[in-house]
């Protein structure tokens, strides 16, 4: 409302800035031990979302070498619980319904807001998401804006990492069919690249696959659905 109403990019960065912070204030209910582990964890999620496997490793959170996820899971929990950020599980065995076989150990963090992100990373330059720029990573924008929306919708959210056959972004159960269905997300050029995926489509849990990207095309292709980014509202 605030950017129709003053078409000033400045405006919004400002009260995205101000919700950023309010959410690190609002860990003061926690003693300072742990108030300063939950910002540590809070603040380096974008960064982690610029790598490859964008998974919490325990051990990178204060650079301890014998960090377990366990010394963390109060604030995690915290994190979660009170909205500001969604979980994402790991699956490395795919079987109807995905709860039955989540590892609790191997987890992602995505910030509730895509907005938010895209001013931890962008601040009040908006060029590259606007002209959708091939040589600015924006995958980690597209998955947050994949993640809040699939959550949104209802659906309980785990990602697929195996080390034989690899990761694949999002998977969800359909309730409808029983089958699960692996989401693949894709900012760039290589958006029908991905291995992982085409092995899942032989799984007997699998009987099609969404992959979404900044293409404005609709196709199918084997059993795996190509659909517009923006078109994860209809899934």
């Amino acid at each position: 409302m605030k950017f129709i109403a003053s078409k000033n990019v400045y405006n919004i960065r400002n009260i995205q800035t101000d919700i950023y912070n309010l959410y690190k204030i609002d860990t003061t209910k926690y003693d300072l031990e742990k108030k300063l582990k939950t910002i540590r964890i809070y603040e380096n999620i974008p960064s982690i979302m610029g790598q490859v496997k964008k998974r919490i490793v325990a051990k990178n959170i204060e650079n301890k070498s014998n960090a377990r996820f366990s010394y963390y899971q109060d604030e995690f929990d915290y994190l979660i619980s009170s909205g500001i950020t969604h979980e994402v599980k790991a699956v490395s065995e795919l079987k109807f319904p995905l709860l039955s076989s989540t590892h609790k150990n191997l987890l992602k963090l995505y910030l509730n807001d895509v907005g938010i992100l895209s001013n931890l990373l962008f601040k009040h330059n908006i060029k590259a998401i606007k002209d959708s720029s091939l040589s600015i990573n924006l995958g980690s924008l597209y998955e947050t804006a994949v993640a809040s929306e699939l959550k949104i919708q209802g659906y309980n959210l785990s990602y697929y990492d195996n080390r034989n056959n690899g990761e694949v972004d999002f998977l969800i159960d359909d309730y409808n069919s029983l089958f699960i269905i692996p989401t693949e997300v894709k900012s760039g050029r290589g958006y029908n690249t991905y291995s992982a995926l085409n092995k899942l489509l032989h799984n007997k849990s699998v009987n099609q696959a969404y992959v979404f990207s900044n293409e404005r095309t609709i196709k199918k292709v084997n059993n795996i659905i190509y659909l517009p980014i923006y078109f994860v509202s209809f899934l």
